[in-house]
């Protein structure tokens, strides 16, 4: 990882907002990265707010809150943000005629969105839209019912675009996206599709912490979700991978490294 030059040191010190996806960038499945708590120390000894974001819906937001409690990561509920709260936040806003909802979603995705107000309709009855998320209990008769509802033009919300979730398993585990794909295949109808890398992502956090465009600054391992959601919001975006920059193809980030400790080097050395 090359030393950082004096342009990049001037803009590490205007940060004062550092957004992060999770799984893949903090943690990979039940293993906490080794550099994210010293990191998350780095950024409260000098004042800098930190939010987590996440497009996997298959987990509540509770659920979250606590999986980082496991890892002695204790954060406020405003500091979690997840596809799921911007699902609704989105029919809130653009639907809010819209309350029945066939779901092909977790069992927590479907009770956290009955808790916002929503119903969850069953396989005999009629929805008003149709909602995909990452379903890790994904049932046959349920994908082929969301199809037919879609091929009858219900509104068709997915959560996230990620094709795969990562995982330290050996296995592949198939998103929302790999599932929404399928439902466009033989539906003919394109989802519309929320989450990172939809630029109000971030500008909902910009808004409610009072932050500039510079001084806020999106770090993840995915160029199409979530470094593609720093130039759609037009924030730094740092890259995590074990590649160096100019071996990732067609990289858009700001920097690339491999974790987030470079970063936490950089504000160290920009704050000297």
């Amino acid at each position: 990882m090359s030393k950082a030059t004096e342009e990049t040191l001037a803009r590490i010190r205007k940060i004062r907002h550092v957004v992060m996806d999770m799984d893949g960038t903090i943690y990979r499945g039940k293993q906490l990265f080794p550099t994210t708590k010293p990191f998350l120390e780095l950024l409260d000894k000098y004042g800098i707010g930190y939010t987590f974001l996440t497009n996997n819906s298959s987990r509540s937001k509770k659920v979250y809150l606590d999986h980082l409690e496991e890892f002695g990561i204790h954060i406020e509920g405003s500091q979690m943000y997840t596809s799921t709260v911007n699902t609704v936040q989105y029919l809130q806003k653009f639907h809010p005629e819209v309350k029945r909802l066939f779901m092909l979603g977790t069992p927590a995705f479907r009770e956290e969105m009955v808790s916002y107000g929503f119903t969850d309709v069953d396989m005999q009855e009629e929805p008003e839209a149709v909602v995909t998320a990452f379903d890790t209990n994904l049932a046959y008769e349920r994908l082929c019912k969301a199809a037919w509802w879609i091929k009858h033009d219900k509104l068709w919300i997915a959560t996230h675009p990620d094709l795969e979730c990562p995982t330290e398993l050996e296995t592949t585990l198939v998103d929302c996206g790999s599932i929404t794909a399928c439902l466009e295949c033989v539906s003919k109808k394109k989802a519309i599709v929320l989450g990172k890398p939809n630029k109000e992502m971030i500008e909902l956090i910009l808004d409610q912490h009072g932050l500039k465009n510079e001084e806020a600054v999106m770090c993840g391992d995915r160029m199409y979700t979530d470094i593609q959601l720093a130039v759609n919001a037009n924030v730094y975006g740092v890259l995590i991978s074990d590649l160096s920059h100019n071996e990732v193809p067609d990289n858009i980030a700001t920097w690339t490294m491999p974790h987030l400790g470079i970063l936490g080097e950089w504000i160290e050395e920009a704050r000297k």
